[in-house]
């Protein structure tokens, strides 16, 4: 089945350093994205109501980080909570350390290890002569990329978006990086 952006919930807390991935969605109509304001369970219950899943932003192993927009105690806006309405959709996973959170918990999708999206994450990884126009170059094509195929299924999205930012891996370093960290478990 193809799947249509009016199929598909958008998960990506309001945030500067990752407006990038807005070009995911932001030239489609029919887009539901939730960048704050809602509580926990109100966010599970409109999970359960889609095909497609996409969360992206800031995270680690233990998930995506709220960024102070949404109505939680926690520092997650998903977390192991939703484990079990994950399970059975159709999901994309873009955070640092997604894949840890996604292996920890068996679910399947498209997903992100560690991403670099900014230059101090670029001096932390061990890139310590990047300059912010690499790390926007890979930020751009990568989201520009995701979106073009968004409505495809997970296993072509992966393989395109892994064939084009390859091409991109082999002169940008951040890209090279990302490269070796975009997953697929089907």
């Amino acid at each position: 089945k193809k799947i249509t952006m009016k199929d598909t919930l958008i998960i990506h807390p309001k945030d500067k350093s990752t407006s990038f991935l807005e070009q995911i969605y932001g030239n489609r109509e029919n887009v539901i994205v939730v960048s704050g304001n809602v509580t926990k369970p109100a966010l599970l219950k409109m999970i359960q109501q889609y095909d497609r899943i996409i969360m992206m932003g800031h995270g680690s192993p233990d998930g995506l980080l709220a960024m102070n927009q949404f109505k939680t105690d926690s520092p997650y806006i998903v977390d192991k909570s939703f484990i079990d309405v994950l399970s059975k959709k159709n999901a994309i996973y873009i955070w640092c350390y997604a894949n840890e959170f996604v292996n920890k918990y068996h679910l399947k999708g498209f997903y992100t290890g560690m991403f670099i999206s900014e230059v101090r994450e670029a001096y932390y990884c061990g890139l310590a002569v990047t300059k912010q126009h690499e790390v926007d170059e890979s930020n751009y094509f990568f989201s520009n990329l995701v979106g073009k195929h968004i409505n495809k299924e997970l296993k072509i999205i992966h393989r395109r978006v892994k064939r084009r930012y390859g091409a991109l891996s082999k002169v940008n370093s951040i890209a090279e990086y990302n490269y070796n960290r975009l997953y697929l478990n089907l």
